[in-house]
């Protein structure tokens, strides 16, 4: 397997790769996953799957990461930079062994554009079929469009390593869709395989007595996940809610935009982005905070939407791509339209003032978790993909 993102680099398709590869591992498979270097984190690792490995049959995960700090590259040429980092990844599987003996997959399984030139070299030199999972395109991230430069150039990628591979997964019906008509591929390709989640481990550490009125948001801080839209909702809310605050945690390209946002708002006082938090720190959070709230403009899924639920917080989200379709219908969360600050505000407002009706969210959203996005469902769903392929 092959991902750009992992933990300890931030990012939902990073926390999918790590909860399917354990998955994966947990049911007896075995995994080895590559990936690009981190600060801090080992080039090889075993990652557990279970307590007691060899006691049940589960493998540790081996990950392998590659040092792409040469040759330097700045890091506006993106696209570049992706396809150097390719032959570090490629370079990886030296540690797998050579001759005879060396350690051969049944399938290789790629995340995102970003992997693709090595995802579709391993699979020719090893002769094994290639799957590849889209969490996200470039045209949707730019509402549709394709402006010219590196965004019409990451679209070339995605299609051809789209159409290179044997089988195509994304995570909803309407990311299903966006890679059928962006990519013309045909139907029958394109299989939908949702993110997962771990809520035992959402469920677990400090919980505070009672909840405060947080609103709590993360992710990539990029203008497509709509946080300028929640500042808005923040300036119309301090008076109507006391004591009402805003915690923003994540890094991204937005930040200093965003920050402007909140000094025009005049919200600062009550807003805070705090930058990356640790994977505890932010759980404590969940377990304190009032509502999440995914103001997203663009979501082909929302695996943010997934934890909040695990982490047992009432769920405000934009009525968006995967979020609508995981959210609607279900009583999990309440829905308000994308950009929408006026009714984003109204949406907060309500879940801060009635507990009865924020329980009876938190108690929707366990069941859909238990129902629909365990992460063995997923592992499972995903094996039987990739024996199809034989």
């Amino acid at each position: 397997m092959l991902a750009w993102d992992f933990p300890p680099r931030a990012g939902g398709a990073g926390a999918h790769v790590d909860g399917l590869t354990r998955a994966l591992g947990q049911a007896g498979h075995e995994v080895v996953l590559l990936t690009v270097g981190h600060k801090g984190a080992p080039a090889e690792q075993l990652l557990p799957t279970s307590s007691t490995d060899d006691a049940d049959g589960a493998r540790p995960v081996r990950v392998l990461r590659a040092n792409i700090d040469l040759p330097w590259i700045p890091d506006e040429f993106h696209v570049a930079s992706a396809a150097s980092a390719c032959h570090q990844l490629v370079q990886l599987v030296t540690a797998l062994g050579r001759g005879p003996d060396r350690w051969i997959p049944e399938v290789v399984h790629g995340h995102n554009w970003e992997v693709a030139w090595a995802a579709e070299t391993l699979a020719e030199l090893y002769g094994v079929p290639l799957v590849t999972t889209f969490h996200t395109t470039t045209r949707g991230q730019h509402g549709g469009s394709l402006p010219p430069g590196e965004p019409s150039t990451i679209h070339a990628v995605e299609s051809w390593i789209a159409h290179t591979s044997r089988h195509v997964i994304a995570s909803s019906k309407f990311m299903a869709q966006e890679v059928i008509s962006g990519f013309e591929l045909a139907p029958e390709r394109v299989h939908r395989i949702p993110n997962g989640i771990d809520p035992t481990w959402w469920a677990g550490g400090e919980h505070a007595q009672g909840r405060a009125p947080l609103v709590l948001t993360w992710g990539r801080v990029q203008y497509e996940k709509g946080f300028q839209v929640l500042a808005q909702a923040m300036s119309t809310l301090r008076s109507r809610v006391p004591g009402i605050e805003c915690i923003v945690a994540g890094r991204g390209s937005y930040l200093p935009e965003l920050q402007s946002q909140v000094d025009i708002e005049g919200v600062s006082d009550i807003m805070r982005l705090v930058g990356f938090v640790p994977d505890e720190r932010l759980r404590a959070g969940v377990h304190r905070a009032g509502c999440v709230v995914i103001p997203s403009l663009y979501e082909p899924f929302g695996i943010v939407a997934l934890e909040a639920l695990a982490g047992g917080a009432p769920l405000i989200a934009a009525r968006t791509g995967g979020l609508a379709e995981l959210i609607d219908g279900t009583g999990a969360g309440m829905l308000f339209e994308p950009g929408n600050a006026d009714e984003l505000a109204t949406c907060i407002e309500m879940v801060l003032s009635d507990p009865e009706l924020a329980g009876e969210m938190r108690q929707a959203g366990a069941e859909l978790l238990a129902t629909r996005y365990s992460w063995a469902a997923i592992a499972r769903a995903t094996v039987n993909l990739y024996a199809s392929t034989a």
